[in-house]
């Protein structure tokens, strides 16, 4: 079991690097754009355009291919318990990795529980399967 978060955490580990490359650049193709109107004030919005561009990503991803580019190349994929993926099921099961923080509390109240997973994967009816 161990290792199968260790899988999940690396596999999160990976996402996070694609979409902090995401906003690196979408920084440098906005930037000459903001310094040349001096809307530097932009930038304070930062942060809050950073998590939504994580639930978007992982949305997207998990809605239409069942996984995202760090689970695809760790093997694995999030299923439903009782139909098909879908983008409504991927939103709810990704609200709290809006800024990461939320998903240590998901993290912490799902540990608590009898599944032993995040919360928002037993609201949502899903879980993250390893591939053979």
């Amino acid at each position: 079991m161990e290792q199968f978060w260790g899988r999940r955490m690396a596999a999160l580990i990976i996402d996070a690097i694609f979409i902090s490359l995401l906003m690196w650049a979408l920084t440098a193709l906005l930037y000459p754009l903001i310094a040349l109107t001096n809307l530097h004030y932009v930038f304070n919005f930062w942060l809050i355009l950073w998590g939504f561009l994580i639930i978007i990503y992982f949305t997207v991803m998990e809605g239409k291919w069942s996984t995202t580019l760090g689970k695809g190349l760790l093997k694995l994929k999030v299923q439903t318990k009782d139909g098909d993926m879908n983008y409504q099921r991927a939103l709810l099961r990704n609200l709290s990795k809006f800024l990461w923080i939320p998903l240590l509390i998901d993290a912490a109240i799902g540990f608590r529980g009898a599944n032993k997973g995040r919360y928002l994967d037993d609201y949502a009816n899903t879980r993250v399967i390893r591939l053979e």
